[in-house]
């Protein structure tokens, strides 16, 4: 089949030299050379040859064309730009250099680990997920907290030491807090320590005179306080109440045993937002404050004693 090829051209036909039909204005037809010269293309199929001749187009197609190919050119180059605005050109990526890490070592260090403790049994238990200890807030969490009570107190307290009655803001702004860093820095009554003293503990009376020394847990908090128990995992308390009224209060209710730790207003220097008691119940449970779980009664206090662990 090779041989049969003719040596004409290189697929075996003559090239074809441009010249293309055309009709003139009379409507006759009448051949036209363009300069051009093109071999048919030659396809084979199995034991045969097909031949396709490439006619060529007539100038108003080819202007078309042209015409389509620069219109998308135009497009195209609009689109980029718009996205090279759209995307920055510099990111200001914070890239992970791992500088703080030891040559050599991985994973990351883990901060619970303690290598002075030359027991890799007890190393792993250390960085394992059941090493932590619970921390409790006393009012709004354990037993039912009245907010209207502490309000009422502070409002009892300013008639008496004739000042003016504090704003709806300041009272939620004050809540958690000791009674000595409100009125010291929130209510500016006075900074004298023997006053602060005094005016605490006044307010401390009114308040515990409004409550009437009645506690009552919330519902579920037995329960999941033994279940911690049962497994045997620390557990700590705080409030900004003073320690003698927490210790009353959790004799009547029945739970004065359950907590290896108890942080009250005589044991910090600030209450919330400060993380201070939360940061000193996790000494006190020989924990580091990231593997605590605070119980809180307010997301926004749980969320600023994450950020100081």
């Amino acid at each position: 089949m090779v041989e049969s090829i003719p040596a004409t051209s290189l697929l075996g036909h003559r090239p074809l030299c441009g010249w293309s039909a055309s009709k003139d204005l009379s409507g006759s037809k009448r051949k036209v050379y363009d300069g051009a010269c093109r071999i048919p293309v030659t396809e084979f199929y199995g034991r045969r040859f097909s031949v396709v001749l490439l006619l060529p187009r007539s100038r108003s197609e080819s202007l078309l064309d042209s015409s389509i190919k620069a219109l998308a050119m135009e497009l195209t180059k609009e689109h980029s730009q718009r996205e090279e605005e759209r995307i920055p050109r510099s990111w200001n990526y914070q890239i992970d250099v791992e500088t703080d890490r030891k040559p050599g070592v991985w994973p990351r260090e883990n901060r619970a680990d303690n290598p002075s403790l030359h027991n890799p049994l007890l190393r792993q238990e250390r960085m394992g997920c059941g090493w932590l200890g619970a921390i409790f807030e006393w009012e709004g969490v354990l037993i039912e907290d009245n907010p209207d009570l502490e309000k009422q107190a502070w409002l009892a307290l300013a008639q008496e030491e004739e000042k003016s009655s504090p704003p709806a803001f300041i009272l939620r702004r004050i809540e958690g807090m000791k009674n000595e860093q409100a009125i010291a820095e929130v209510l500016c009554w006075s900074r004298d320590p023997a006053r602060l003293r005094r005016m605490a503990a006044r307010k401390e009376e009114i308040y515990q005179g409004l409550q009437g020394g009645i506690y009552r847990l919330r519902n579920g908090s037995q329960e999941f306080v033994d279940i911690l128990m049962n497994y045997k995992i620390p557990m700590a308390l705080v409030s900004t109440r003073p320690r003698e009224t927490l210790d009353n209060a959790m004799n009547d209710i029945g739970i004065e045993g359950c907590f290896n730790a108890v942080v009250a207003a005589e044991d910090v220097h600030r209450g919330k937002p400060d993380p201070e008691m939360f940061v000193y119940a996790a000494q006190l449970l020989n924990f580091i404050p990231e593997r605590c779980i605070v119980f809180g009664n307010s997301n926004i206090r749980l969320r600023l004693h994450m950020m100081q662990g």
